[in-house]
C-alpha cells in the first residue's frame, strides 16, 4: 500500500478507535498473572478482539508474554505456563492499527524483551518512527503502532547497564518520558522492563486509575472495577503525567519531569455493583436499576443545584455538549429548559463543538454530559472552550474522571457502575439531573424534585416481570424485520433518536428516528406494509399531532407500536408508561430500552458487548 493511502487508512482506523482494557499489579502477591487476567475478566463489557499478559518472573527476573485472538473465555491458568511473579499486566485489544491476529495482541516487546509494552489509543505519528527506528536495525513483528513505544524506549536505554536497583528503575523512567515526548496522540501506556521490577505508566489522553492497596500493593487500570475487589482507594493521572510504581509511588510531569503531589480518593462503589448478580446479562441488570439509580440521581445537595442553576442563569450563552446517547440527553435538555425555564441552551454533539467555538466568551458556560468523563471529543470541547476563557460544568457518573477533575463545577449522577456499552440507567440519571437544573434555573426546584420523585416511584412499579414478559411478546412479532422506526415530538424527539440508536446498538435492527412532522418531507416513503414504528407520545402539547403523525404511518401499511400514558386507536401494539409530565422523556426511553435488549437476546446478540462498538471512546 503507498505511504499516502496508508496515512489515510490509518486516520480513518483512528477516528474508530475504541476503549481497550488494562490492568496490572505490583505488589507482595506471587500470583501476579491470576490477579490481572481475573481483572481483565472484568472489562471485558469494554469490547475486544484479542488479549494478553505479561509477568516478570521472580526467579529468573525476565518477562514471559502469552496472547490469544478471541475472548478469554473460562481461563485455566494451568494450561498456560506463567512464572511466578508479583509483577504483571495485562490488556485487551479492539484491532484499530493492524488485524486481529495474535502477533498484533499486545503486551509488545521490544528486541530481546527487554521492553515490554500494553498501550490504549492512536501513536499517530508511529509510520515516521518506525522508519526512523528500522535504520537503526530494529526488528518489527507486528502491523500495530504500540510496538513502535517498546523500540523507542529501549532505544534510549541502549547502552545503558546500570547498577543499582534504584538508578534502574530512574534510567528505566527518563527512557519512558524521553519516548513520550517523541509520540503524538492520545495514549496511555504501561511499560515492564527485565532490568527492574517497576511499572511506569504514562497518560495523555486516554485514562489511567492506579488503586492503592495493602503493604505497598498497587494497580492500574483503565477502570475501577477491575481491581474493585481489592482497594477502593485510588489516585488519577491527569493528561502529561506519569507515575512509577516501585513498592511505593511517584508521579511526575512528563514535560519538565518535576514531580507531582497526588490525593487519594476513596470511591463509594461497591464490588458487586460491578457483576451481574442474578442477571444473565449486564443490561438487564442496569435497566432494572432504574428503579433507584433516579432517586439517587436527584438526592443533590441544595447548594450544588442552585450553583449550577445560578451559573447557567448569569451565562452569556450556555452550551451543552456530549456524544452519542448523551448528546441525546443534552437535546432533550435543551427542550425542558425552553418549556420549564423559558431559556434557550445551545446544543452540540462534542465532535462538532470545535466549529463553533467562535460564539465561546469568557462568560459563557460549557456543560459536558458524559457516563465515563473520558469521551475524547467531548473533553476537547471542554479544552476549547476552557482557552476561551469559558466556564466548565459536568455531568458525569464515574467521580474523579477527566471531566470531573477538569470541571469548575461537577454534578454526579450516582448509577454506580455501568458496564453494558449501551447505556442505560446512566442516561435517565442524566436526564433527570438536566431536568432538576431546569426547574431550578425557573426557581422552582421543589416543584422539580416532586416531579422527579413521583416519576421514579412510578418506574419502580413499571419494572416488573409482568411488564418485561409484555415487551418480550412484542420482540419476538417483529424480531426478524429488517427496519424499523421511531417518531417523537417535543422532548420526546430527542428520545425518538435515542430509541433508535438503542435499537440499532444491541438488535442490530436498522432503525432511525425522526421528528413526527418531518415524516411528510421523506421519511414516510420508508414506510411498506408491516413496517413497525414506535410512536412516543407524551399527555402534553404534542399528544394530537404525534398521534396524526402515527395515524398517515398507519395508513401506508405501518405497524404502530404506541408508548403512551392511555391507549390509542391507532396503536397495533401499546406499551403503557405512567403520566408523569415533563419527566416523560425518562419513562418513554425505558421500554424501549427493554425492547432492545430482548430484541438482542432473541437474535442471538451479545447485548453487553455488541459488535464494532465499546464503551468509552477515548480517542478521536
Amino acid at each position: 500500500m503507498p505511504q499516502l493511502a496508508r496515512l489515510f487508512f490509518y486516520e480513518a482506523l483512528a477516528s474508530l478507535a475504541l476503549m481497550c482494557g488494562i490492568i496490572a499489579y505490583k505488589g507482595k502477591r506471587t500470583n501476579a498473572a491470576e490477579i490481572v487476567l481475573k481483572g481483565l475478566k472484568k472489562l471485558e463489557y469494554r469490547g475486544y478482539d484479542s488479549w494478553g499478559v505479561a509477568v516478570r518472573s521472580n526467579h529468573t527476573k525476565q518477562i514471559s508474554i502469552y496472547k490469544r485472538t478471541g475472548k478469554i473465555g473460562e481461563l485455566n491458568l494451568k494450561n498456560i505456563k506463567l512464572p511466578v511473579g508479583n509483577l504483571a499486566m495485562a490488556h485487551s485489544r479492539w484491532a484499530t492499527h493492524g488485524g486481529v491476529t495474535q502477533k498484533n495482541a499486545h503486551p509488545h516487546a521490544s528486541c530481546g524483551n527487554r521492553i515490554v509494552v500494553i498501550h490504549n489509543g492512536i501513536i499517530e505519528n508511529f509510520l515516521a518512527l518506525k522508519k526512523e527506528l528500522q535504520k537503526k536495525g530494529h526488528k518489527f513483528i507486528s502491523e500495530t503502532d504500540t510496538e513502535v513505544a517498546a523500540h523507542l524506549i529501549e532505544e534510549y536505554l541502549k547502552g545503558l547497564r546500570v547498577e543499582g536497583r534504584g538508578l534502574r528503575v530512574q534510567k528505566l523512567k527518563e527512557a519512558v518520558q524521553k519516548a513520550l515526548k517523541r509520540m503524538e496522540g492520545r495514549s496511555a501506556f504501561l511499560v515492564m522492563s527485565t532490568d527492574c521490577d517497576a511499572i511506569v505508566a504514562a497518560r495523555r489522553g486516554s485514562p489511567l486509575i492506579i488503586g492503592k492497596g495493602q503493604d505497598g500493593e498497587y494497580f492500574i487500570a483503565s477502570d475501577i472495577p477491575a481491581f474493585l475487589q481489592y482497594t477502593n482507594r485510588v489516585m488519577y493521572l491527569d493528561d502529561n503525567e506519569m507515575v512509577v510504581l516501585d513498592g511505593g509511588h511517584e508521579f511526575y510531569n512528563v514535560s519538565d519531569g518535576k514531580s507531582v503531589k497526588k490525593r487519594i480518593v476513596e470511591i463509594h462503589w461497591k464490588p458487586e455493583q460491578a457483576e451481574k448478580g442474578r442477571f444473565p446479562h449486564f443490561m438487564i441488570k442496569e435497566i432494572m436499576e432504574q428503579k433507584e439509580t433516579i432517586h439517587r440521581a436527584i438526592n443533590q445537595e441544595e447548594k450544588l443545584i442552585m450553583r449550577v442553576a445560578d451559573s447557567i442563569n448569569k451565562a452569556f450563552g450556555t452550551y451543552l455538549v456530549g456524544c452519542g446517547t448523551a448528546g441525546k440527553v443534552c437535546m432533550a435538555a435543551s427542550y425542558l429548559f425552553s418549556k420549564i425555564a423559558k431559556k434557550h441552551i445551545n446544543v452540540e454533539f462534542g465532535s462538532e463543538f470545535p466549529n463553533f467555538h467562535h460564539f465561546i466568551k469568557n462568560r459563557s458556560l460549557l456543560i459536558a454530559v458524559s457516563q465515563s468523563g473520558e469521551t475524547a471529543d467531548t473533553l476537547e470541547a471542554m479544552e476549547v472552550a476552557r482557552k476561551k476563557g469559558a466556564k466548565l460544568m459536568t455531568i458525569v457518573n464515574v467521580e474523579g474522571s477527566s471531566m470531573d477533575r477538569m470541571a469548575d463545577l461537577a454534578i454526579h449522577i450516582k448509577a454506580g457502575p455501568e458496564k453494558a456499552v449501551a447505556s442505560t440507567k446512566a442516561t435517565t440519571s442524566q436526564l433527570a439531573i438536566l431536568t432538576l437544573l431546569a426547574y431550578a434555573c425557573a426557581g422552582k426546584l421543589n416543584e422539580g424534585r416532586k416531579v422527579l420523585v413521583e416519576a421514579a416511584s412510578q418506574i419502580n412499579d413499571m419494572l416488573n416481570p409482568r411488564y418485561e414478559k409484555y415487551i418480550s411478546m412484542l420482540a419476538r412479532k417483529i424480531k426478524h424485520v429488517e427496519s424499523m422506526y421511531v417518531i417523537g415530538r417535543g422532548m420526546n424527539f430527542p428520545m425518538a433518536l435515542e430509541s433508535a440508536i438503542k435499537l440499532q446498538e444491541v438488535s442490530y435492527i436498522h432503525a432511525e428516528g425522526f421528528a413526527g412532522g418531518e415524516l411528510k418531507h421523506g421519511p414516510i416513503a420508508l414506510i411498506s406494509q408491516g413496517t413497525p414504528c414506535i410512536v412516543l407520545v407524551a399527555n402534553d402539547e404534542t399528544r394530537s399531532d404525534v398521534i396524526s403523525n402515527a395515524i398517515e404511518i398507519k395508513a401506508r401499511g405501518g405497524f404502530i407500536i404506541g408508548v403512551a400514558p392511555q391507549r390509542e386507536e391507532v396503536f397495533d401494539y401499546w406499551i403503557r408508561v405512567p403520566d408523569v409530565g415533563n419527566a416523560s422523556p425518562i419513562v418513554n426511553i425505558i421500554p424501549v430500552q427493554l425492547l432492545a435488549y430482548q430484541l438482542a437476546v432473541l437474535r442471538k446478540n451479545n447485548p453487553d458487548m455488541p459488535r464494532n462498538l465499546a464503551k468509552s471512546v477515548t480517542v478521536k
